[in-house]
């Protein structure tokens, strides 16, 4: 199956809509509501730990799990890569998309979640 075909499976399985996604310049970008209906169609189940918080850095490590296959991937935010200021909060968004992307094989067929890096925005 090639990348268009894995993608189309993945709209399909999880009922996304042209609202979820967007094209950046080089890669397919998931919105936070798309990998939110991923997360909920495919039943995934994540649980989080705080590595770092502090006033200009967090780091935060996802552990999530699909069937039998669990991974771990961590989200962080800080001054350099954020606009925002909520930096926990963008750290958990960051290991959510990651853990979610990786458990579905969506870097595998160039696909990256919006929270990953501000430049993905619309």
């Amino acid at each position: 199956m090639n990348k268009t075909e894995q993608l189309r499976t993945l709209y399909q399985e999880c009922n996304l809509t042209k609202e979820d996604v967007h094209k950046h310049q080089f890669y397919t970008i998931i919105t936070r509501t798309g990998i939110e209906k991923i997360m909920f169609a495919k039943g995934i189940k994540i649980t989080y730990q705080e590595i770092t918080v502090n006033q200009g850095y967090c780091a935060v490590k996802a552990i999530a799990t699909l069937n039998d296959e669990t991974i771990e991937t961590y989200g962080s935010a800080s001054v350099e890569t954020s606009h925002n200021k909520y930096y926990l909060e963008m750290a958990e968004k960051r290991a959510m998309s990651r853990a979610i992307l990786k458990l579905t094989k969506g870097y595998s067929f160039g696909v990256y979640g919006e929270d990953e890096a501000d430049a993905f925005k619309k």
